[in-house]
């Protein structure tokens, strides 16, 4: 059977940028060089290394929030446990850490530079829809479709073929899907930076309202505002948006309702949908985003840092999980952002052997990593330490 196209056309879902002449347009502008300006000097403030270890912290973090936000709660201590293979017996437990060690799959593969095109390039979306529902358990690749029934297979990167109707939105024809895809590529692929950073939030909405997949619509549109924002901010992954947003669930879903109402009156923009809508959404989504900008820079101001650090090692040592002078290894990292192997024995003053036995514990507790037992030591970010080293970072298990 042919896919039915109805013939919409993308003036359907204009604006897909907040107009030159619309009165919110300095206020965007302002916050988008507001976050510029701070996610530019937290990515400068850390060192490398432990950059490095907090990007993959905050893969966790984003994949959790996402899916919380789905109504999937995989805490992640069993996030972490999964990326190390290590899966709960019970089937529906251990289905909902395949889809998180997806999802973080995907975004690392954002990081590591994976997409090569625009975010919103039409074949970008389809590949980050592939790459996260090919590594789902069969299980989580059906839906229901409430209007007739019956349980429809969720295709990898596959466009949809049916109908759908989310919340009061019905969504254009499946045949139509395409040609709208399109259009948003060709309105946010090349843009200046601050309307980039805006289109970040403004693209979010309209992959949404264009509903591309049969599942899996949202995670994809977070996955593409991240990237978006990874590409127009460098923000090297050191935060994300997602926190925020599942901390804001309900304004959230309020503003992406508020962006599919048609144009309010003649002062509203001069498209179907109401600018002023997505001007209010876009405005709420660089808020969220500096908010948790400033909540990840307060988590890592060194002096800070290094305290609860500490607190947490002379604890671990009082109480035989660690070997006495671990602190002092984990505070030259801290102080370096790195230590070699063979400085380990004559910076505590202990023979190689009993050096290397710390090194050991640290490593097997997972506070500290390194590429190989050659290699310098680096500190890491467990999410299982993640209540004492980086409070409020994750709810308490």
């Amino acid at each position: 059977m042919p896919i039915r196209d109805d013939g919409e056309t993308t003036g359907l879902f204009e604006p897909l940028l907040v107009s030159e002449s619309s009165k919110h347009r300095g206020k965007l502008a302002d916050l988008a060089l507001d976050l510029a300006t701070r996610s530019e000097g937290f990515r400068r403030s850390l060192p490398p290394s432990i950059a490095t270890a907090l990007a993959d912290l905050v893969r966790s973090m984003n994949c959790y929030y996402s899916n919380l936000i789905e109504g999937h709660n995989t805490h992640p201590v069993d996030i972490e446990r999964a990326l190390n293979n290590d899966y709960s017996a019970d089937p529906e437990k251990r289905n909902l850490q395949l889809e998180a060690k997806a999802h973080i799959t995907v975004q690392k593969w954002i990081d590591d530079g994976g997409i090569t095109e625009a975010p919103t390039n039409p074949d970008t979306i389809r590949e980050i829809h592939r790459r996260f529902c090919e590594l789902l358990p069969r299980e989580l690749l059906f839906v229901n479709d409430p209007s007739t029934g019956e349980d429809v297979e969720v295709v990898p990167g596959a466009l949809r073929e049916r109908d759908v109707q989310v919340g009061r939105h019905i969504a254009i024809s499946p045949g139509a899907v395409p040609r709208f895809l399109a259009r948003m590529d060709a309105a946010y692929a090349r843009l200046g930076r601050v309307d980039a950073i805006v289109a970040a939030a403004a693209a979010h909405h309209r992959l949404l309202w264009v509903h591309p997949f049969i599942d899996g619509n949202g995670r994809v549109a977070r996955l593409v505002s991240y990237a978006m924002l990874l590409r127009s901010l460098d923000t090297r992954g050191l935060w994300s948006v997602a926190r925020g947003l599942a901390r804001r669930e309900s304004r959230y879903k309020q503003h992406l309702a508020a962006c599919d109402m048609r144009r309010r009156n003649d002062m509203d923009g001069r498209g179907t949908l109401s600018e002023e809508a997505l001007a209010e959404f876009a405005a709420f989504f660089l808020e969220t985003c500096i908010d948790q900008v400033t909540f990840m820079e307060e988590l890592m101001k060194p002096e800070r840092l290094r305290d609860r650090i500490m607190i947490w090692a002379e604890e671990q040592i009082r109480a035989d999980a660690l070997p006495p002078k671990s602190d002092i290894v984990l505070k030259t990292i801290l102080y370096q952002g790195e230590l070699q192997r063979g400085e380990v024995a004559p910076l505590l003053g202990l023979s190689d052997r009993a050096a290397r036995r710390i090194t050991s514990a640290l490593i097997d507790i997972g506070a500290v990593t390194s590429e190989s037992t050659r290699a310098p030591l680096y500190l890491a970010f467990p999410a299982k330490f993640a209540d004492r080293w980086m409070p409020g970072l994750f709810p308490e298990q």
